[in-house]
């Protein structure tokens, strides 16, 4: 019997089993997708929140505010890419500067520092912002994250410690049995003395199987633009609307590979798999985004895309040990990615009802570095490449991503197994040409370190295959 099972492996779900790798218990997680952070954790804002928008004493506000002080140690520690830059909320009008005020005081009561800006403040700070701002909410504790290497590094260093990981096993069924619950998949049956309910979107459906109170995920889908890396002073913040009751509205925020962001919108959809993009919607989304800044240059947007938020009916997280042993972590929308440390550490207060905490004492919480060429000198760069020649092979131009990096993302625990996985690891295919140079060279080097054929190698999940064969 396992101490512990773990369904899904997004930013929560990976967060729990690295904080939980503290301790000496055995521990699988189950993710049905074919690498961790496939789904919400990988499409969304990647922003950081500070917490001055959650209702004070709520769930979220307790989340998001201890979740935001854990960022920096937690990231330092997993060489996880994160920057304070800071955010913008901005009101061009009477009414919006209402309600601006009002997100200045919920701010104080949550604990978070936050500063009032009148137009010319505002204007200093971020000289390609609309000159119709009245005022601006500046909130310095803000930051962006790399949200495609968040789950990554979570689960790479939970892997490191002994959690074992497996990929593509969807959970079909869980019952109670004495000491714990059966958990039935798509490939086995196994029993456990506890299990976290961390699958996201289908965290009801999880929960449904065995609790008489029954949720409901209403899924919430977001379309975005991407901008090109094409000037580094564009925008310095994370540039908000005042937010509304669909979420906190339309951003402009920087990443942390110097591209820009544009979204998202914000309408409830009936399906879990609804990725879709469409022209009128994200027409709307540009209409709002040049209201904050009126200059975004449209002829850098390299891609569109959406994400889903895993919305429970009630609009709360629901963080509970709603059995014995069966902690539930149901609706963890925004700001679920900057909670996910704080979030992590609930469950361990759950567990430790359930079971003896004993920690291991030789848990390392310290990830292997990545090698970012791009961060280095060019003559470190040059001592680099002359001991590693593998580096100074440029498989994508656009990144500038060496075959090293991608040899080193596929080798690591949790490494990559798909072009998305390498995409989402060290960025090739995530430049102008969107793969169209690089990905082939991708497809080469999977098949040659996974000992399997061209053919073979996926786009992601099982069946998305790019190639067919040879013709000459």
């Amino acid at each position: 019997m396992k101490d512990l099972i773990i369904i899904g492996a997004g930013a929560i779900g990976s967060a729990a089993a690295r904080t939980l790798a503290q301790y000496e218990l055995d521990i699988l997680v189950l993710e049905k997708e074919s690498d961790v952070g496939e789904v919400t954790s990988s499409a969304n804002s990647a922003i950081v929140h500070s917490g001055y928008d959650p209702v004070p004493g709520s769930e979220k506000a307790a989340m998001n505010v201890r979740g935001n002080l854990l960022y920096d140690q937690m990231c330092e520690e997993l060489d996880i890419d994160m920057r304070k830059i800071g955010s913008l909320t901005i009101a061009t009008n009477d009414e919006e500067v209402e309600i601006l005020r009002g997100l200045e005081e919920r701010g104080r009561q949550n604990g978070v520092p936050v500063q009032m800006l009148n137009r010319e403040e505002t204007l200093a700070l971020e000289p390609n912002l609309t000159p119709e701002v009245k005022l601006a909410l500046l909130a310095p504790t803000a930051g962006i994250v790399n949200t495609f290497e968040l789950s990554v590094a979570l689960m790479e260093n939970a892997m490191d410690n002994g959690v074992k990981l497996n990929l593509n096993e969807a959970v079909t069924g869980i019952r109670a049995i004495e000491g714990g619950y059966e958990v039935t998949t798509n490939r086995a049956v196994y029993q456990t003395r506890a299990i976290v309910n961390a699958a996201g979107l289908f965290s009801d459906e999880i929960n449904n199987f065995v609790n008489p109170v029954k949720y409901e995920i209403q899924p919430r889908k977001g379309e975005y633009f991407v901008l090109d890396h094409f000037d580094p002073d564009f925008i310095r913040h994370t540039i908000f609307t005042v937010p509304s009751s669909k979420g906190k509205g339309i951003l402009v925020s920087p990443t942390t590979h110097g591209n820009y962001i544009l979204g998202p919108s914000a309408e409830f959809v009936e399906e879990k798999d609804d990725y879709s993009t469409d022209g009128e919607t994200l027409a709307q989304v540009l209409a709002t985004a040049k209201k904050l800044v009126p200059s975004i240059p449209m002829n850098q947007v390299i891609r569109e895309f959406s994400g889903l938020r895993a919305v429970e009916k009630s609009g709360h997280f629901i963080i509970e040990e709603s059995l014995p042993g069966f902690v539930n972590l149901v609706g963890i929308q925004s700001p679920g990615l900057t909670s996910c440390p704080a979030i992590a550490e609930e469950v361990v207060k759950f567990l430790s009802n359930t079971m003896e905490m004993k920690k291991k004492a030789d848990f390392n919480p310290r990830r292997r570095p990545m090698v970012r060429l791009n961060r280095m000198t060019p003559e470190e760069r040059a001592e680099f490449v002359k001991k590693n020649p593998k580096f100074g092979n440029i498989i994508c131009r656009c990144e500038m991503v060496s075959e090293g990096e991608v040899l080193d993302c596929i080798h690591r625990n949790c490494g990559a197994a798909t072009i998305r996985g390498v995409k989402r690891r060290v960025r090739p295919g995530m430049g102008k040409c969107q793969g169209g140079f690089c990905q082939p060279r991708i497809i080469k080097i999977l098949a040659r370190e996974l000992g399997i054929k061209n053919e073979d190698v996926r786009m992601k999940s099982p069946g998305s295959f790019i190639l067919m064969g040879e013709t000459k």
